[in-house]
């Protein structure tokens, strides 16, 4: 497959019609949908459902837009990199997952001296942000240690956090300056659905994690977690740097006794090559 023929596809699974994607394209329809149908000969797969009002995509299709919009955004990345002027540092830095204040205060500091310099975020589960690690379209991700040292090299961040749970403030234990681990293996839990998180919750209370009362499980909150609270599902494992630092007045957050901290590291494949803007990032964390 060509990168050509990718664009193609992604402009017709987008605009979900043949026209409007021949013309975002600015080429004429016959052509585009001569492209498509050799891909999909290429393929010896059915990639579209051609219907009278639009276009949509097979169960193939689907997996081929998934992979060809990180094919695309490698290879823009790729070109960007090459054809910058690195006289004057400039760039784009890609990280994925929940940005920490030491990943945000070094990124403010480096487009300070850099005002070229351009940061992208990007937000996902834990298994998202290490696919697109591992391809090559996220430069950095910001994850809980433990770090798969197989895997990935890392550099421990100096933020940390505390693990506690969220909860109503009319509940009785919220009367209590911490919860015991006691208190974990009676109470309903909504945690994060990583099965190392489950381990180490697990292991901190002295006890399995198919013995916790798990009510449900999540593996991204969109928004504050807690309408979980309030609608009475559970009690909401989190470490508090996750919460916004106010919190509404009807709930509260109580950590574990004894402490269960967290750490934060940034993390990268192994053997990656860093272009020099994520390498002058990368520079700067580890002088902090």
């Amino acid at each position: 497959m060509e990168i050509r023929e990718l664009r193609y596809f992604l402009a017709v699974a987008r605009e979900e019609n043949i026209t409007r994607a021949a013309q975002s394209l600015h080429i004429a329809q016959p052509s585009l949908s001569k492209q498509l149908m050799e891909l999909e000969k290429k393929l010896d797969k059915q990639l579209l459902i051609r219907g009278k009002k639009k276009i949509t995509l097979t169960e193939e299709g689907a997996i081929l837009r998934k992979r060809a919009e990180e094919i695309v955004e490698l290879v823009e990345k790729t070109e960007h990199e090459i054809s910058y002027d690195f006289e004057e540092l400039s760039g784009d830095i890609y990280i994925g997952g929940s940005a920490s204040e030491t990943i945000l205060s070094v990124a403010a500091d480096l487009r300070r001296e850099y005002p070229g310099v351009r940061f992208h975020f990007y937000s996902g589960d834990a298994q998202d942000v290490s696919e697109r690690l591992n391809h090559g379209s996220l430069d950095f991700a910001v994850m809980l240690e433990p770090v798969d040292n197989i895997k990935y090299e890392f550099v421990s961040l100096p933020d940390c956090s505390q693990w506690g749970v969220l909860m109503n403030k009319s509940d009785a234990l919220a009367a209590k300056k911490a919860l015991t681990n006691e208190d974990i293996k009676s109470i309903p839990l909504i945690m994060h659905q990583r099965i190392g998180l489950q381990n180490e919750i697990a292991h901190w209370a002295g006890t399995s994690t198919e013995s916790l009362n798990i009510a449900a499980t999540y593996n991204v909150v969109h928004g504050s977690p807690i309408p979980f609270v309030k609608h009475g599902l559970g009690y909401f494992l989190t470490a508090r740097y996750l919460l916004a630092p106010e919190l509404d007045t009807d709930v509260c957050f109580l950590p574990l006794e004894p402490e269960l901290p967290t750490r934060l590291a940034l993390v990268w494949k192994k053997h990656a090559v860093f272009s020099k803007v994520a390498e002058a990032f990368y520079g700067r964390i580890c002088n902090r």
